[in-house]
């Protein structure tokens, strides 16, 4: 396995058992075997690192949207089949999306010029998966642009609530369908 491919693995795999706080080079080197330079080599900095574990993530979260809206009967059928996929996509595995969405908000203190070249990487990205539902949704484009952002930002919602009852050992009193059923029909979507 790859240098780069090894670091990746044990940087997830901190990520998940110590949460976020717990991401460091030095954590990385120390179970590698190896010297904190070794890591530095190969990511220089943290938002290097984030960058190799969150771009490809985010990519195949767009192409499960992507592929879910290829056929779809309307703007109610396009919400059902974009929160079904997105759901089941996070759902499916929670420390990716945790890693995805809570370690950006947490191993950073605020925008830093080191950090703007992910967010240029991650601004096209971003823009086809809102596109993606955005075409469906009708209204102008920014309109359908903003609700496009919504629907994704409740789906991403919904699978916190999950995260979080999974990392207190304490699950939801309802199942994961019927909460995505409800979601989907509060969002006008197409519950069948």
């Amino acid at each position: 396995m790859a240098a780069q491919e090894q670091i990746l693995n044990v940087a997830r795999e901190i990520v998940a058992e110590g949460g976020p706080v717990a991401l460091s080079f030095d954590a990385i080197a120390k179970r590698l075997g190896k010297t904190k330079q070794a890591v530095l080599y190969w990511y220089p900095t943290k938002s290097a690192l984030l960058a190799a574990l969150f771009l490809p993530a985010l990519e195949a979260e767009v192409a499960v949207a992507e592929e879910a809206l290829k056929v779809v009967d309307g703007r109610a059928d396009a919400i059902a089949r974009f929160v079904r996929a997105v759901a089941a996509f996070h759902l499916g595995d929670l420390d990716r999306y945790r890693m995805m969405y809570l370690l950006p908000q947490t191993a950073r203190g605020g925008t830093r010029a080191a950090d703007r070249p992910l967010m240029q990487d991650i601004h096209p990205i971003t823009d086809r998966l809102y596109a993606a539902l955005a075409q469906h949704m009708g209204g102008s484009g920014a309109e359908a642009r903003r609700e496009a952002v919504a629907v994704h930002g409740a789906v991403l919602g919904l699978v916190l609530m999950f995260a979080l009852a999974d990392a207190v050992n304490d699950p939801l009193k309802h199942a994961e369908e019927g909460m995505i059923a409800a979601l989907i029909a509060s969002l006008g979507g197409q519950s069948g």
